[in-house]
């Protein structure tokens, strides 16, 4: 294989940069030219491409988002979107295609492979919900971020005795917030997979009140139940017998610009090399992943038909943590 062409595609997570990094330089080593789709596969139908270089990839990584850049396509799920992206590999002589990217971006690299181009997948999202990876690229370093914001919060929650509503990013998977509320001992925690109601919140806050507590932290995923607006109203309402004034945050995107960690930077690495490694062999439509300490090969179809199953006993182990009369 003489050329290949990597592209990120859909939310940026930290780690992207490393793993455009370790995949440029791999390909280089192996004697390919290398270039850069901007844009992801919006810059496949534009024919938006650069050749990279060991200069191109040099004191990237330390920085979060994508040098490539990042983009959702419409165009690209068309039929016409779909011959344009076929028409610029075929134009730029792409033997091989390594995508970096979350569900949709692995769908798109499914539908490329289906047309018979060799195409090898990359985990790199913060919802850490795609199936063939114990971990996905911007996990670690989105939920160190929040973390921080939560142990700031928590110090001034403590300051005035108020209750905080603390949404983080999750529309369908749990994950980061179920984490970041074991890690960061919050009160409660409440994501997409396991139903609650309004009236679970207020309770939460009126037992932490009568315990005395200075402060109660609850942390919110996006697609849970009841959105933060919606619980915070049915607390102010409530505010008076339960004890606590009710403040929310809403963390938003900073959960994806940190610097990446020193984890995030080996795991995205070695999946970029990885990547690499797969086309150079002859292996794709494969998604590259992480399983214990080793790389792993997932087929993409067996990707996009699966999604990553939360642990809820996490769930249960966090509400047991914070109030053992809970067991």
């Amino acid at each position: 294989m003489k050329r290949i062409g990597i592209l990120t595609s859909g939310g940026d997570s930290p780690g992207m940069n490393p793993f455009i990094r370790a995949a440029v330089r791999r390909g280089l080593g192996y004697g390919m030219e290398v270039v850069g789709i901007i844009a992801g596969y919006q810059g496949l139908c534009d024919s938006n491409v650069r050749e990279m270089t060991l200069r191109s990839v040099g004191g990237i990584l330390d920085r979060a988002g994508t040098i490539l850049e990042t983009a959702r396509s419409d165009e690209f799920m068309t039929r016409e979107g779909h011959r344009k992206a076929l028409r610029t590999l075929n134009e730029q002589g792409i033997e091989g295609l390594v995508v970096l990217g979350g569900d949709g971006s692995m769908r798109g690299a499914m539908a490329l492979h289906e047309s018979g181009i060799r195409v090898v997948g990359a985990p790199g999202t913060i919802d850490n919900d795609l199936y063939g990876t114990e971990i996905t690229i911007g996990v670690d370093t989105a939920l160190n971020t929040v973390i921080d914001c939560i142990d700031m919060i928590r110090a001034t929650a403590s300051s005035h005795r108020r209750a905080f509503l603390i949404e983080v990013m999750g529309h369908h998977c749990g994950y980061l917030a179920l984490m970041a509320g074991i890690a960061a001992g919050a009160e409660m925690i409440c994501i997409p997979e396991k139903p609650f109601e309004l009236e679970d919140v207020a309770a939460v806050l009126d037992h932490a009140y009568i315990r005395g507590k200075a402060h109660c932290i609850v942390v919110v995923a996006e697609g849970a139940q009841y959105n933060v607006q919606t619980i915070e109203k049915y607390l102010q309402e409530r505010q008076q017998e339960l004890g606590f004034d009710v403040r929310s945050s809403i963390l938003g995107y900073i959960q994806r610009g940190g610097k990446p960690t020193a984890y995030e930077r080996i795991l995205a690495t070695r999946l970029g090399a990885a990547a690499v490694d797969c086309l150079a062999s002859g292996t794709h439509g494969v998604m590259v992943g992480v399983s214990g300490h080793q790389v792993i090969t997932t087929p993409l179809a067996e990707v996009i038909s699966r999604r990553q199953e939360l642990d809820l006993s996490l769930h249960d182990l966090a509400r047991t943590l914070e109030d053992p009369q809970t067991r």
